[in-house]
């Protein structure tokens, strides 16, 4: 009997050990497994459009960009992967974006019908909230509003793509990528020329458009605002800033592309001037995580591409399917600015004093970010010839899952290649394990050093 046990023991540890890894070691773990799954499917001849078997560097960076739900792509995704390769590569991206974790505790719910406290502690560390006995609603809130979205979105794109000539399956087909991708942020398209036959079609754009929006927010914000939709001011302050800096941005982002490139022939100025406006505003919001693009980034104008460089790097909101060190961290640094500058003690927003240890949160996990963007660009200036311009934004687009590209990434060395999955990956699970990693950091010492304050600035 104790041998039955025993071995029964023994087929568990793997589990067990698992089971113990903090939820930074865990998400980390589980992602890289699903990665590696995505990349094995697609390393399979089923998955490739043409007689040969992808390169396994092609594979791996196009399995990274789907489960990071980032859009970067070193081969064509309509004209390369076969029908199997981009199945393969949606439920990459759907998983991507519910998050492992939540995925999991989804599966949990329809086995038990009850989360355990570790996976609640795994789920809240994923969605954003710090009420273990709302993570089991949370979760199932999550699943429905991606499900229902994704669908509606569909539904929206399908008969335009009928009625632009493609047949009925391949219409619904297309419908769904689009719906997926677009809600979860992810910036892939099944067909060869992209968003760019639509680049003045608002029916299409505008559901791509709204639904980018939505995934970019992060399910917390989304939640409170099915809960307090008619009584905005007993919103949360993390939704208050979030969604008062993301329209920000967003005007921002919109005022100054428009104004940079409403005159490019290779751009803007190439559509009528209702569309140009329109295109503008679709590339202010694809710019903060979505990744789509009516126009070659490529053709841009250098102030276009570096705040095309800043808007990536701040992304969207927190527990989202948007990427970037978080407008959050943006919204907590400015506040610390304005209170410096004014001398005030905390910082306030929206009637609400912020807690000190927040700002230390914000800090590092905005100073990790330069640092793992610089080391990304160093080493692809070591290894390609390109203008270092475009090296840094095809950097800050892997780390901040945009998938914005300037057409380097095929052309790129493997090691390149490589280098920029890493981003992708530190992008979708660094900032996330940071942040946590130092807020549950509380150390108390019982003898302070004594008081100090060296010159700053």
């Amino acid at each position: 009997m104790r041998e039955g046990l025993s071995g029964t023991g023994a087929e568990r540890q793997p589990a067990v050990r698992l089971s113990h890894l903090s939820p930074s070691r865990f998400a980390v773990t589980v992602f890289a497994g699903v990665i590696m799954v995505v990349a094995a499917l697609l390393c399979l001849p089923i998955s490739r459009a043409g007689p040969y078997s992808p390169a396994i560097t092609d594979a791996i960076f196009t399995a990274t960009s789907a489960v990071c739900v980032t859009g970067l792509t070193s081969v064509p995704t309509a004209g390369y992967w076969s029908g199997f390769g981009q199945a393969t590569i949606l439920a990459g991206i759907q998983i991507g974006g519910l998050g492992v974790m939540t995925l999991g505790s989804m599966l949990s719910l329809a086995t038990s019908r009850r989360l355990g406290v570790r996976s609640k502690i795994l789920a809240a560390s994923e969605t954003g909230t710090s009420r273990l006995g709302e993570v089991g609603l949370l979760v199932r809130a999550v699943a429905v509003i991606s499900i229902v979205a994704e669908l509606t979105l569909a539904a929206i794109l399908t008969p335009r793509f009928m009625m632009a000539g493609e047949p009925l399956g391949q219409a619904i087909w297309h419908g769904i990528f689009y719906g997926v991708s677009a809600f979860n942020n992810a910036g892939f398209v099944p067909t060869v020329e992209g968003l760019e036959p639509f680049a003045s079609d608002w029916w299409v754009l505008a559901p791509i458009m709204a639904g980018v929006f939505a995934g970019s927010l992060g399910f917390p914000v989304i939640l409170d605002l099915r809960r307090h939709l008619r009584h905005p001011s007993r919103l949360s302050l993390h939704s208050k800033l979030t969604i008062s800096y993301c329209v920000g941005l967003l005007a921002i982002g919109w005022i100054v592309i428009w104004l940079t490139e409403w005159n490019n022939p290779a751009t803007l100025d190439a559509q009528p001037a209702g569309s140009a406006v329109f295109s503008a505003l679709f590339a202010a919001v694809n710019t903060r995580s979505g990744g789509f693009a009516t126009f070659d980034v490529a053709s841009e104008r250098p102030a276009t591409i570096l705040l095309q460089d800043a808007l990536m790097f701040v992304g969207g909101g927190s527990a989202s399917t948007a990427g970037g060190i978080k407008v959050t961290t943006l919204a907590v640094m400015l506040l610390a600015i304005r209170a410096e500058a004014r001398g005030d003690r905390d910082m306030e927003a929206f009637d609400r004093r912020l807690e000190p240890s927040v700002l230390r949160v914000a800090v590092t996990v905005a100073v990790a970010a330069v640092m793992m963007v610089f080391s990304g660009a160093l080493v692809l200036s070591l290894v390609s010839q390109a203008p270092l311009s475009h090296l840094l934004f095809e950097c800050i687009s892997a780390f901040a899952t945009c998938g914005l590209s300037t057409g380097l990434v095929p052309s790129l060395p493997g090691v390149a290649k490589l280098t920029l999955a890493a981003l992708m990956l530190a992008g979708r699970l660094g900032t996330m394990t940071i942040a946590t990693s130092v807020a549950l950091s509380n150390r108390r010492r019982v003898i302070r050093l004594p008081e100090d304050r060296p010159i700053v600035g």
